[in-house]
């Protein structure tokens, strides 16, 4: 049965300050370094046959911490643009707007110069059509808590406000026995879930 594991990448540098990233360059923090490693054992089970990076360095240290130095890296899984909001402080958006940080998280207010939701999760949908296109079996894709929650709305219609961020080194599972989607791991951790995990 086709399956697509979705894992998060480990916590960032600017995670771990709950600044909002969309698609700077950030790398992972030590913390981050160490859950990608823990991370590791799990999704070695799943014996992917073919493993996919975004091209951001926080996913493609991530991937190859996991084991998968030599992944595939694919710029259509980076995270949603949040332009004109990059690096600020996710406090500071919640105090100040919070009617369009909660239409952002929602998916239906996009910052000045961010990308919209609907292009978001279209190119995210064409990510993972292509994989389901492939002839293997298990496909591993390392990206980011956008990408995840994109996935889910274009595959299950799971809209995006129905969904909590995806944790650092979490994984997910979609499979599509006879081509229909369906869930069957989300936010999977070998350490306690984060379940309040910062976009």
């Amino acid at each position: 049965m086709k399956r697509i594991l979705l894992v998060r990448h480990g916590e960032s540098e600017w995670n771990a300050i709950r600044r909002l990233q969309g698609q700077a360059d950030i790398g992972l923090s030590a913390l981050g370094e160490q859950q990608a490693r823990t991370l590791a054992s799990m999704v070695a089970t799943y014996a992917p046959d073919v493993v996919l990076t975004s091209d951001l360095k926080r996913a493609v240290a991530t991937a190859a911490l996991l084991g998968y130095a030599d992944a595939v890296r694919e710029p259509l899984l980076r995270e949603q643009s949040v332009g004109n909001w990059t690096g600020a402080e996710i406090a500071t958006l919640m105090a100040e707007t919070p009617a369009a940080y909660a239409g952002w998280r929602a998916g239906t207010f996009a910052p000045e110069n961010g990308e919209i939701w609907a292009d978001f999760r279209a190119r995210i949908r064409q990510a993972i059509q292509a994989a389901i296109d492939m002839p293997d079996e298990t496909i591993l894709m390392v990206c980011h808590g956008g990408v995840i929650r994109a996935a889910l709305d274009s595959t299950l219609g799971l809209a995006p406000a129905r969904i909590i961020p995806a944790g650092p080194a979490s994984l997910t599972i979609l499979a599509f026995p006879k081509g229909e989607a369906r869930l069957e791991v989300f936010n999977a951790t070998t350490f306690s879930s984060v379940l309040d995990a910062p976009d």
